[in-house]
């Protein structure tokens, strides 16, 4: 989230595209449990696009996946 420019926000309902980050924001109040249970963990991230161009959207994208370091994932 942090490496996203220009499409942040805390809620939805934009023409803008907006990034949330749920386990923050939208179900911050209920339990952990709650939120797992609806499919939500600490590494989820809503995209709602809106209407900018999409070569701009995607450009925001890879730009702020070129700055995130791969996490490693035990098996």
């Amino acid at each position: 989230m942090a490496h996203l420019k220009l499409i942040q926000a805390p809620n939805v309902g934009d023409a803008r595209t907006l990034a949330v980050h749920p386990w923050t924001t939208t179900h911050s109040r209920i339990s952990e449990e709650a939120r797992r249970a609806a499919g939500v963990g600490p590494e989820t991230v809503r995209l709602s696009v809106g209407l900018e161009s999409p070569k701009d959207i995607q450009a925001f994208l890879a730009e702020a996946l070129a700055a995130v370091e791969p996490v490693a994932h035990e098996d």
